[in-house]
């Protein structure tokens, strides 16, 4: 577990799951305290392994749902990859079933609409799920179910196999057809006659369930008499004859509801799965970490967890991981009551399920239940299916005045590049004695070190050549302060001061920071006849530091290799900024300036 990487912001609290493909774990935003569940491949992944990853990370990104688990990000670099989702404080429908038996009607339609709303957010843009069964589904202690795991989702009309759960897979599935949002109609019906019955509406092997599936009776028999009609439109044998999606499948549900319970049976159904999932509550890792004798339970929790996921890859313990949150086990001691509660899982709607409406509280051997109102924001990650991207880190050897060996600068092996910047194809980040440097692989990095300045120079103009100097005496540094900008409050302060401070740089061009009292801009780079041949690009862009440094950063390179220059670039400008954090929008905006910059630099 040592070598493992992680991503940068977040600690882990602990793993759920580990297999063949991954793991799962359980983490905290350390910016905000909120929970999350990280789903990490593992490492030198194959180029497949990742790509379904991507795909699941797009399909869960596109669900935009308070019944559906968010997506927050998706990083990802050469050879591994990982997903942050939300982490929902609560037991799976399966725990549920299993622990107690059947569910009353209005409960079981309670389930199915809430998981129903879920997947028609994902019919809503053209996303299938194809997995519904009750390990993805988690009721929280509010008792509205939320829909997890996207790992097999699949464009809707796009063909996709026979891949899912065979105790809930429709027909068309089976015969291995094209999988529409009426799969998951079936799925999510199967799954209601196992709610309100207590058991699976096909049993047997494969060959069994295959044949069940394609043409059995519908086990209409399990159910009350007034639900059998929903049943037997759900799990109609073709697609034609059921809803076309989950939406039209709701409305059907709520006027067999409501004739059948009266128009209050939602309200019954959420406080009795309300009721279940509390009485479960030694299960949720966040309530056990927090009971007298924390160390055993959450033990127990975590066994549970795992055993509910029963995974040998990643793709099923994703679902647990989501459906399971634990607290950070440093600050146990602090966290006391509902209001600490509170303080870890944040508040609003799309955080957690358990957010707003119902927390569960466990003291002094007591399980509480407290109201939690959305006059209680908190920060949280920020929702995002932009890649960010893992790299390795290789040092770039450094000598001193005298030629002698320096010692490198000690940083980590991996690094995690902004969003913003897109790793090329067969680069590497150097780390130098001035930051970290995007250049060519496999190519010579030099570093040198002055009484006064030094500099590194990466590559050839075979491929792509990146050269920093830097300057360490005063006048060294007024000298690039004044080139790079001579109408800077400090370029202003050194002629006041009777300090000649001028500039023979001509093709400046501002670049925005989004960060008050920091600039940047872009120039052609310096004046000289050592170009490669044309077509080329070089491009230089230079920061002033909030400690007053301006270091230039060149790139030059043929113009089948602008993308190096894009990256290394953008990858010194965002450095630059130092602490600060400005808005994505700004980063952005800065990206897509330097890459029209480089490209206007063609020679």
């Amino acid at each position: 577990m040592d070598d493992a990487w992680r991503v940068d912001g977040f600690a882990e609290v602990r793993e759920l799951g580990a297999g063949a493909q991954g793991r799962v774990v359980l983490a905290r935003h350390e910016a905000s305290g909120t929970p999350v569940a990280i789903k990490y491949l593992a490492a030198r992944a194959d180029e497949d392994d990742q790509e379904r990853l991507r795909h699941e990370a797009r399909m869960l990104g596109q669900a935009d749902s308070p019944h559906v688990a968010r997506l927050f990000q998706l990083v990802e670099g050469p050879d591994t990859a990982a997903i942050i989702m939300e982490a929902v404080d609560g037991v799976s429908l399966k725990e549920l079933l299993e622990r107690h038996g059947a569910l009353a009607p209005e409960a079981a339609l309670s389930v199915l609409k809430g998981s129903l709303l879920g997947l028609a957010a994902a019919h809503g843009v053209g996303v299938v799920h194809r997995d519904y069964k009750p390990a993805n589904v988690v009721v929280p202690a509010d008792g509205r179910s939320r829909l997890v795991d996207f790992g097999i989702a699949t464009p809707a009309g796009q063909e996709a196999g026979g891949a899912g759960t065979p105790y809930y897979m429709a027909p068309e599935q089976w015969s291995r057809h094209v999988p529409t949002p009426a799969s998951d109609v079936y799925a999510a019906t199967c799954v209601f006659v196992e709610c309100v019955s207590g058991r699976r509406p096909y049993t047997g092997g494969r060959a069994e369930l295959m044949r069940a599936h394609l043409t059995g009776a519908v086990p209409v028999e399990a159910v009350p008499e007034p639900l059998r009609p929903l049943v037997m439109r759900g799990m109609a044998k073709a697609v034609e004859d059921r809803p076309d999606g989950a939406a039209a499948f709701v409305e059907d549900l709520e006027r067999v509801a409501g004739e059948a319970y009266g128009q209050e049976w939602e309200s019954r159904g959420v406080r009795a799965l309300s009721a279940s999932a509390v009485a479960l509550a030694a299960l949720f890792p966040l309530a056990a970490w927090m009971m007298p004798g924390v160390a055993g339970t959450a033990s127990v929790a975590g066994t549970a967890a795992g055993s509910a996921a029963g995974v040998t890859g990643t793709a099923s313990a994703a679902g647990q991981a989501a459906g399971h949150v634990a607290g950070h086990a440093a600050g146990a001691g602090k966290l006391a009551g509902a209001s600490a509660v509170k303080a870890f899982l944040g508040s609003g709607a799309g955080m957690t399920a358990a957010a707003v409406g119902t927390v569960v509280v466990v003291g002094a051997g007591a399980v509480a239940v407290q109201e939690v109102t959305e006059k209680d924001p908190a920060p949280r990650p920020t929702a995002s299916v932009a890649v960010r991207t893992v790299a390795d880190v290789r040092p770039c050897p450094a000598t001193g005045p005298a030629g002698e060996v320096l010692t490198t600068p000690a940083g980590p092996a991996k690094v995690t590049l902004p969003a913003q910047v897109k790793l090329p194809k067969d680069t590497t980040v150097y780390r130098t004695g001035e930051g970290l440097v995007i250049g060519p692989s496999n190519v010579r990095c030099e570093s040198s070190m002055g009484a006064n300045g030094g500099g590194t120079t990466i590559g050839d103009f075979r491929t792509a050549q990146v050269v920093q100097f830097w300057q360490g005496s005063v006048g060294g540094i007024r000298t690039q302060l004044c080139e790079y900008f001579p109408d800077s409050p400090q370029a202003q302060k050194e002629r006041a001061e009777g300090n000649e401070c001028t500039s023979t740089v001509s093709s400046r061009q501002a670049l925005p920071t989004g960060v008050p009292g920091i600039q940047a801009v872009l120039t052609r780079g310096p004046a000289t006849d050592d170009l490669p041949p044309s077509p080329a690009v070089q491009a230089q862009v230079v920061v002033l530091t909030s400690r007053g440094l301006a270091w230039p950063l060149t790139c030059t390179a043929p113009l089948s290799h602008a993308d190096i220059c894009n990256a290394t670039l953008t990858y010194w400008f965002v450095q630059g900024l130092g602490n600060a954090k400005p808005a994505k929008a700004d980063l952005d905006r800065a990206a897509e300036r330097i890459a029209a910059y480089v490209a206007s630099t063609r020679i």
